[in-house]
């Protein structure tokens, strides 16, 4: 008589968790994270950007004073200098008050708010409108690839102020006088929006003119893929490393931008103080005195430019292996 064995089903091993520990051990040591490491104006440029993003943010805890309640403005502070106390509230205000008495640490830390906001949201604006507009101009071609393309370098060809400030006039043309300040902000970040689509677009363009000749999007076509569903599975990811790029370095361009329209006066209003706005205030005392009011502010707008523009140009050479 024959014994047999039943011998056990054979598991599949399972593959071990990767652990938030392991994931954030590999990105410590990809090539990006050493770039970091050892780009000494990276680290400073990004430290720079996150300590002047988390005082905005925190203004409302961090500001000794709300710089847009007129209720905590003293008139009797007005023209203190930078250390000095103030006569009205026997406080001391270290970079000095304007001509309100308002405290300028405070509007500067609540002007960087409303400059953020709109660089931000108006870089987010062109960034979606401009890589749409760029995968449907690379993806599908012929006459729709050359209007999108026409209209992009016809944009080019004007300064980008030019193009905000053409739709900022007529924007206030049509929007009723009664919702002017309600809706400025809005109508800035439009504006600026307009004016920068065009380079994301001819990017994309150019890069998904590369992808759509791939052997992976060849695939999802003859597996009968819709177009939308390509460029939006397959070929966007594959693009946006240049994008990203263009958007960091832009942001810097939209918060410049905001500023210009707001010391012309057609930007954020005069209840809603920006960094512009702040400056074009404030050079109006510069030769008589009262040099900080100008001063302050426009040293806060440079350095948030400045600080955004080098962590772009880092990201750019850190991305591009050819500049390595």
């Amino acid at each position: 008589m024959t014994m047999t064995t039943d011998t056990p089903p054979v598991v599949p091993a399972t593959p071990p968790r990767v652990t938030l520990r392991a994931r954030l051990a590999k990105a410590w040591d990809s090539d990006l994270a050493w770039s970091f490491r050892h780009s000494p104006v990276a680290i400073v440029a990004t430290a720079m950007t996150v300590l002047l993003l988390t005082a905005s943010l925190c203004a409302g805890w961090i500001a000794p004073q709300n710089a847009f309640d007129p209720a905590a403005i003293n008139l009797l502070d007005a023209y203190t200098k930078p250390g000095d106390i103030g006569m009205g509230s026997n406080t001391v205000f270290w970079l000095g008050t304007d001509n309100q008495g308002r405290d300028l640490f405070s509007a500067i830390l609540y002007g960087s708010r409303v400059s953020l906001f709109v660089g931000f949201l108006s870089v987010a604006f062109s960034v979606v409108m401009g890589v749409g507009l760029g995968l449907i101009s690379g993806y599908v071609g012929g006459r729709t690839d050359a209007f999108i393309m026409r209209v992009a370098d016809i944009q080019l060809s004007f300064p980008a102020i030019l193009i905000a400030l053409l739709f900022f006039g007529v924007a206030r043309g049509v929007i009723p006088p009664s919702h002017h300040e309600q809706m400025a902000i809005w109508v800035l970040i439009v504006a600026i929006g307009l004016s920068n689509w065009a380079q994301y677009a001819r990017t994309v363009r150019g890069s998904t003119m590369v992808e759509r000749n791939k052997e992976y999007v060849q695939a999802a076509r003859v597996m009968g893929r819709p177009a939308l569903f390509i460029m939006a599975r397959h070929v966007l990811p594959n693009v946006t490393g240049p994008v990203l790029v263009i958007a960091t370095i832009n942001l810097a361009l939209a918060i410049i931008e905001e500023a210009t329209l707001s010391f012309l006066g057609v930007g954020v209003p005069a209840t809603q103080p920006s960094l512009g706005t702040l400056i074009r205030f404030g050079q109006q005392y510069l030769f008589s005195g009262e040099w900080w009011i100008l001063f302050f502010p426009a040293l806060a707008l440079v350095l948030l430019a400045l600080s955004i523009n080098l962590l772009g140009d880092w990201l750019r050479d850190a991305l591009n292996p050819r500049l390595r």
